[in-house]
């Protein structure tokens, strides 16, 4: 079998823009990124000419996918294996949530967490978020974490749950855990992006319940 012949990336708009030689690094840059531009290139001199010049004049260029969904996979590209997604499961009838973390090159679980009363579906997505955080933390790995939930992303962001749950008693151990993960935030610097799914183009989340 033929050896892959390998690409390089020009990401004009991202994280940290330049020339990158491998899918992983460009998505590190761009997944997620709200109006990323980035190209595959055949050559490290074509992309080093591409990167040195205006976007519009390579990207949208050759042959296209097909359709809608098409060309929003092809802005949004693959998600990168090499990281930690996390999803939360909220029973509507019972009320109790729980969450749980993956990694996704390998869907090994690392961990679950839960059921815990009179809780949100919200709250457990910022929760998982948190805990990954807090896990990788310890690891001293600065891996990616795909969440589903825009939500939940900018409560991590703003280092603050904006939930309007009210307590009632049997959900006292979830506001503790809350608590613990908004002073985890403000007291923690992490270097880990925080991006979404994007179910819409991947598939269901592999951290999801499948309980829909």
């Amino acid at each position: 079998m033929a050896a892959k012949k390998p690409k390089f990336y020009v990401v004009w708009k991202g994280r940290e823009t330049g020339v990158y030689d491998s899918w992983a690094d460009c998505q590190r840059q761009t997944a997620g990124f709200d109006g990323a531009l980035f190209k595959a290139f055949d050559s490290k001199p074509a992309a080093v000419k591409a990167f040195k010049e205006k976007p519009h004049m390579h990207i949208g260029q050759g042959p296209k996918p097909a359709g809608k969904q098409g060309k929003i996979s092809e802005l949004v590209g693959q998600p990168i294996e090499d990281s930690l997604v996390v999803d939360a499961a909220w029973n509507t009838a019972t009320g109790d949530m729980e969450y749980q973390g993956i990694y996704l090159a390998t869907r090994q679980k690392l961990f679950l967490k839960g059921p815990y009363a009179d809780g949100t579906n919200n709250i457990g997505e910022f929760l998982a978020i948190v805990h990954a955080l807090a896990l990788l933390h310890q690891k001293s790995s600065n891996i990616p974490i795909y969440s589903d939930s825009r939500t939940a992303i900018s409560w991590v962001k703003n280092k603050r749950a904006n939930t309007k749950l009210e307590e009632t008693g049997r959900n006292a151990e979830l506001f503790d855990l809350l608590e613990r993960a908004e002073t985890w935030l403000k007291s923690h610097r992490y270097a880990n992006p925080i991006l979404k799914w994007e179910t819409t183009v991947w598939g269901e989340n592999p951290a999801d319940f499948g309980r829909k």
